[in-house]
């Protein structure tokens, strides 16, 4: 391994013709900085890795605007459901959907309809097959779920509400259900 030399650079200050500084002891631009051994981040060995993760789907509905906009007196009566679903797509890629359908009513009228379909790719490596369906069902969920709130929170301002911040969804509980509805047997996705 080669000594690394002390780089005193420019002080930040690029040169006039926006090239990088220059390295005033090699005469050279300033060495990248080395950040270990390549196989450290190596993305292959790494159990779950998001290949992609994508909108699939959008739907925000007002039904009783502009009275809805001008009438609110209060917090409405907020009902969330969720459900995730999943689908092999390749020998250890799966697309793991996450739909959101929020529901918020004032005095049994509707104010807003928000459902987002929020997916992703995923490749799943060395994972054993007794703990793939919990992998897909929990954690693949948990990763997409912070986008998707954020659309649901976007997609209420922007349709003259205050922005929805949906609670932290708990998956556990979520797949636990699943399995009991299941009569207690993991099937693999």
């Amino acid at each position: 391994m080669a000594a690394k030399k002390k780089s005193t650079g420019t002080g930040g200050k690029k040169s006039g013709n926006g090239a990088p500084p220059v390295n005033p002891e090699v005469g050279g631009p300033s060495e990248p900085i080395d950040f270990g051994p390549p196989g450290d981040t190596d993305e292959t060995m790494m159990p779950i890795v998001v290949l992609a993760q994508y909108l699939k789907d959008l739907s925000f509905e007002s039904p009783n605007a502009p009275d809805s906009l001008t009438s609110m007196s209060g917090q409405p009566d907020v009902n969330i459901g969720v459900n995730v679903e999943a689908k092999k797509i390749g020998d250890n890629d799966y697309e793991v959907v996450l739909l959101l359908t929020v529901t918020a009513e004032e005095n049994k009228k509707t104010m807003f309809i928000v459902e987002v379909t929020y997916a992703g790719l995923f490749t799943l490596n060395d994972i054993p097959e007794e703990a793939l369906q919990a992998i897909i069902l929990i954690e693949a969920p948990r990763l997409l779920f912070p986008f998707a709130r954020n659309i649901v929170s976007d997609a209420t301002r922007e349709g003259g509400f205050p922005p929805l911040l949906i609670q932290p969804v708990d998956f556990v509980s979520l797949y636990q259900q699943h399995i009991e509805a299941e009569g207690g047997e993991q099937t693999p996705a």
